[in-house]
């Protein structure tokens, strides 16, 4: 069993209604027809949403995301139309609160991956593949492939896992045309975020993203390119053949993991509430993250 250890209530917004409460964002729909996505300072791991919250998080995503759409804005429109905080909605709302376009949603999470590691290196080692695309001899724990490559996934409920598929799959099941819209948008995107990363002396690793319709237009929406969503790591000490330091929520899973949180992720109980050290770790680097790619502080 996984999922929620605490759900929380939807905050009630006269002239929102409430959709749906993800793993870090709540969507709304206001009376113009148009989605309301609200950040959190929500973290999850393992397939759990914990009971403790890293502060700024929302907010960091949020402004992250806006920059990173700032930056692609040339090869894919997006979805964003206005980052006014709604009449009568919490102050707490402020920075972390998008308007936007009502999408049709492709069910499909778009990888794109430069370096071998995670889901990826467990196929990898077992068959010299990733998403039933061969892959060199001699690969290891963050080797960077010879190309990016698009390696999709289907969409997964809260606390469960998402499910890398074949490209072939996702022609099935969106059509080929649309598939190959996909492929090309998320290599384009990721080549020209690696670059810029690159620039600021972070590797990015891997990441997703979601697309929708806009009448005929594919959009990108969603977050993008955030901690979250994404595998950063420090470009000076990159060293292939184990696992990287990231800029994410490395410290919670390590916590988690380790005998000081006295909990067995195998088991079927929720995980406990976070130490203060470690929320503060985390914060710190996803604050980090941010300050690093957008070159601009904090505040």
């Amino acid at each position: 069993m996984s999922g929620f250890v605490e759900k929380p209530e939807p905050v009630e917004v006269p002239g929102l209604v409430h959709l749906h409460t993800g793993k870090v964002r709540d969507l709304y729909r206001n009376e113009a027809g148009d989605l309301v996505m609200v950040a959190s300072d929500r973290i999850s791991a393992y397939d759990w949403v914990l009971p403790t919250e890293i502060p700024d998080k929302g907010r960091v995503l949020t402004q992250l995301s806006l920059w990173w759409f700032d930056q692609l804005a040339d090869l894919v429109p997006n979805h964003v139309l206005s980052t006014e905080l709604p009449a009568d909605a919490p102050a707490d709302w402020a920075g972390r609160t998008l308007i936007c376009k009502s999408l049709r949603m492709v069910p499909v999470e778009c990888v794109a991956r430069g370096y071998l590691t995670g889901s990826g290196l467990t196929e990898y080692l077992e068959s010299r593949t990733v998403c039933g695309l061969a892959l060199p001899e001699g690969l290891t724990d963050g080797s960077e492939l010879p190309a990016p490559i698009f390696t999709p996934a289907t969409k997964a409920a809260v606390g469960d896992h998402d499910e890398n598929v074949s490209y072939e799959e996702v022609a099935r099941q969106v059509g080929a045309e649309t598939a190959a819209q996909l492929r090309q948008s998320t290599l384009a995107i990721y080549s020209r975020a690696r670059d810029i990363a690159r620039d600021r002396g972070i590797i990015l690793a891997d990441t997703k993203f979601e697309f929708g319709f806009d009448g005929d237009g594919l959009c990108l929406a969603d977050e993008v390119l955030t901690p979250d969503s994404s595998r950063f790591w420090p470009a000076d000490i990159w060293e292939p053949g184990h696992a990287q330091p990231s800029y994410d929520k490395q410290y919670v899973r390590d916590w988690l993991t380790s005998p000081a949180s006295g909990w067995d992720r195998r088991s079927e109980q929720p995980p406990p509430a976070l130490p203060r050290e470690v929320v503060d770790a985390t914060r710190g680097k996803y604050v980090e993250a941010y300050e690093r790619l957008t070159g601009t502080s904090w505040s």
